[in-house]
């Protein structure tokens, strides 16, 4: 278990940027967000923040929704001429892995990510980064993991080190306030998905467990409430907390089956990586049932707390956990309108071939508890559509 990033969570976290910048011995920030961020004027508060400190930054807001090869070059490039020495990404995953893609370009001076794709490629440590998430999902602010988009190939490339794991992550609940209800459920998806498959991967271990566990349970009681009272300061906390906490929990464990879908499914028909951790949790589950129903039959408790966890008895718990996410996705469809099947988020059956043949080869697989064969997968993808 490993995770050396230092956590800064809760109210007014942001005003400790400067500090964290003087203790890295940084002083020329290049800041990397998206139009998103700028439009929802989530941006100014870190602005006012430097400001105020007298530190001047230099500002790229072009990340596109899914990080782009040919961007991360264009940023490196930038940070490279204007003799930057701190990378402050804020956004949600595509601004957090654009900003972990920048940084091994100029920090290891390589001219092409795809040198160094793959896990444990990069061996010695990288510039400073600096991470302020503005969703709650994807964990990247921990996470020794990357996923960059090469647009030439029309592949997810995905890269594995822990030196991509960022020097600082500052999470503030005015960050993620404004965060639309559609993304406020797609985000928490994609973290109650890391802490599952982190709980039952074959990697898993007591200490990620710990992590992943108190994900689900802050997940669970705290998203809907959330949906119903976006301004819920505490709420946002929480979901923030629980996204970091699966990310720690997957960045040492890893992720399985869903994740391999879902990036070849994000890659083919462009949809949001939230959305499809919500259309194949279940499905998955179901395939890897026989293998993981001790552990979900555990986390039965977490997901839907102690009295219904007790009142189940335990050889029905596994089979409880599966129906209760099934559960949580009509209550999210009907909430934020986030769809529960491939069909609804615009999916074509003629793409499965191409989406089979990226599934097989993505890295996530080879840490799924079941060898999943190309019938296998064609099923799931049948039936999640």
């Amino acid at each position: 278990f490993y995770s050396p990033v230092k956590i800064l969570s809760g109210e007014n976290a942001l005003d400790n940027l400067p500090g964290e910048m003087k203790f890295l011995k940084t002083s020329k920030p290049l800041l990397i967000t998206d139009k998103g961020v700028i439009k929802a004027g989530i941006l100014k508060p870190v602005e006012e923040v430097l400001k105020e400190n007298q530190i001047n930054f230099i500002l790229f807001d072009e990340v596109p929704p899914d990080s782009d090869l040919n961007v991360v070059k264009r940023i490196a490039k930038i940070y490279l001429e204007n003799d930057r020495d701190v990378i402050i990404a804020v956004g949600g995953g595509s601004v957090i892995d654009t900003a972990k893609g920048t940084n091994i370009l100029v920090s290891l001076r390589v001219n092409d990510l795809r040198e160094v794709m793959g896990a444990n490629v990069i061996r010695e440590p990288l510039r400073p980064l600096i991470v302020i998430p503005t969703t709650a999902g994807t964990g990247s602010e921990a996470t020794c993991v990357a996923v960059i988009k090469d647009r030439e190939r029309d592949i997810k490339m995905l890269f594995v080190s822990q030196h991509l794991i960022p020097n600082v992550a500052i999470l503030d609940v005015k960050m993620t306030k404004t965060l639309p209800p559609f993304l406020t459920a797609a985000t928490a998806m994609d973290a109650l998905t890391h802490s599952i498959e982190a709980y039952t991967s074959i990697q898993k271990n007591p200490v990620s467990d710990v992590f992943a566990w108190l994900s689900i349970k802050l997940i669970s009681e705290n998203l809907l409430k959330v949906l119903d009272n976006p301004n819920d300061s505490k709420g946002r906390l929480a979901l923030a907390n629980a996204s970091l906490f699966a990310g720690i929990a997957f960045s040492n464990s890893m992720v399985g089956l869903v994740h391999s879908l879902g990036h070849s499914a994000g890659a083919v028909w462009n949809i949001h990586h939230g959305v499809t951790m919500n259309i194949f949790l279940p499905w998955v589950l179901e395939y890897n049932f026989e293998k993981i129903s001790e552990e979900l039959a555990e986390l039965l408790l977490p997901l839907a707390g102690e009295r219904e966890y007790l009142e189940t008895p335990e050889r029905d718990r596994a089979k409880r956990f599966v129906a209760k996410i099934r559960a949580l996705q009509k209550i999210l469809e009907e909430k934020t309108g986030i769809p529960n099947t491939l069909s609804k988020a615009g999916a074509k059956r003629e793409d499965f071939p191409r989406v089979l043949e990226l599934t097989l080869r993505d890295g996530s697989l080879s840490f799924n508890v079941k060898d999943a064969s190309e019938k296998e997968i064609m099923e799931i993808l049948e039936k999640a559509f």
